[in-house]
């Protein structure tokens, strides 16, 4: 090894869903909308003129915002914005992650957690789901130099309710805590409305699922004005100009549009349950999902046999190799047919095995 390579960062990163090349595959590894984003979302692309792109965008992405705040009822400056929620966490690692004590995640969530850790050398201990993998407030009220915390889980899909999350809020008032609330618009609860109660929490959002702009990166987080402060801070010591100009437009649009989020999270909530009580009937255990995919594992069938035989089906769900989970299957809600079809080769899988 030369000299040189020594000084090299060693890391393993973070593995996202199967991107295929192919067109004809039916996608369900990656947690995406099966639907279109808002209309107002396209007319706000078709009425984009193209020559404000010769100049930088705003650098606040104040635009948006305001739309946020409006939404959520909150100032401006309780609003943070950035290139989609993963940026928008890892910036919150940086900004509010500093304790010599170590941060609590569960041990099944969110696999970038302990990817930022190592980058940001941030010490963390991971707190083991229970049983049934869910989350035991408890188990989190101990030393920690703070917490964050997926609404409802991934890959598992399962939410905590208000009495949960202010257990955790009140046991644990010397340590900032992030929640993730990614898939919280497909049936979980949203901490939004105890923001004003505890200042050393932080919601983040994320425009990709609910809101299907998972190709626009956009990610929000909301909290007391000095956390958003230092998130600005770190935010500009790094990169100033975080939301390009399109960005910033097309989020607009989309957050103002609530009947269209409603209308389309409603269609993947009834699909969900057809496609859970249809998986049932097949010998899954389907874990109770409040998110836009399910978490099932086969009463009899190994779970990588499954995922084998879509794959070479040209259909795509998630599989992890993982401890715990490396019986269970993740699968995205995509539209009726998609599910019918998926259903059909799950039967025929399960059928001959």
């Amino acid at each position: 090894m030369s000299n040189w390579e020594k000084n090299l960062r060693k890391i393993t990163p973070y593995v996202p869903g199967e991107q295929p090349k192919n067109s004809n595959i039916i996608k369900l590894n990656a947690n995406e909308n099966p639907y279109p984003p808002s209309p107002e979302v396209i007319n706000a692309l078709k009425n984009f003129d193209a020559e404000h792109l010769r100049m930088y965008p705003n650098s606040s992405s104040l635009k948006l915002k305001s739309a946020i705040a409006k939404h959520f009822k909150l100032k401006e400056s309780e609003i943070f914005v950035g290139n989609g929620s993963d940026e928008v966490i890892a910036l919150a690692f940086m900004a509010c992650f500093h304790s010599s004590k170590p941060i609590l995640f569960p041990d099944i969530t969110y696999s970038f957690y302990p990817v930022w850790c190592s980058l940001f050398d941030i010490d963390y201990q991971t707190i083991p789901l229970d049983k049934d993998f869910c989350v035991n407030i408890a188990d989190y009220n101990r030393e920690n130099g703070g917490i964050i915390l997926p609404n409802p889980n991934a890959p598992t899909g399962m939410g905590l309710y208000k009495n949960d999350m202010e257990a955790l809020f009140e046991q644990n008032k010397n340590s900032i805590i992030i929640i993730d609330e990614a898939y919280v618009d497909f049936g979980a609860y949203s901490c939004i409305e105890l923001l004003h109660k505890y200042d050393n929490v932080i919601v983040i959002q994320t425009f990709s699922k609910s809101r299907s702009l998972a190709g626009m990166r956009i990610g929000m987080a909301m909290g007391n004005e000095k956390i958003i402060q230092t998130l600005e801070a770190v935010k500009n010591s790094y990169n100033s100009y975080t939301m390009d100009s399109i960005a910033i437009e097309v989020g607009t649009a989309s957050i103002a549009d609530e009947n269209y989020l409603k209308q389309t999270c409603q269609k993947i909530i009834a699909t969900r349950q057809r496609t859970t009580k249809a998986l049932k009937n097949m010998g899954f255990h389907v874990f109770p999902s409040q998110s836009n995919f399910l978490f099932v594992t086969h009463n009899t069938v190994p779970a990588i046999e499954i995922f084998e035989k879509l794959k070479s089906d040209n259909i795509l769900i998630r599989y992890f190799n993982l401890p715990r989970i490396n019986n269970h299957l993740r699968i995205t809600i995509g539209t009726d047919e998609q599910m019918d079809i998926l259903l059909q080769h799950i039967s025929n899988i399960v059928s001959m095995s």
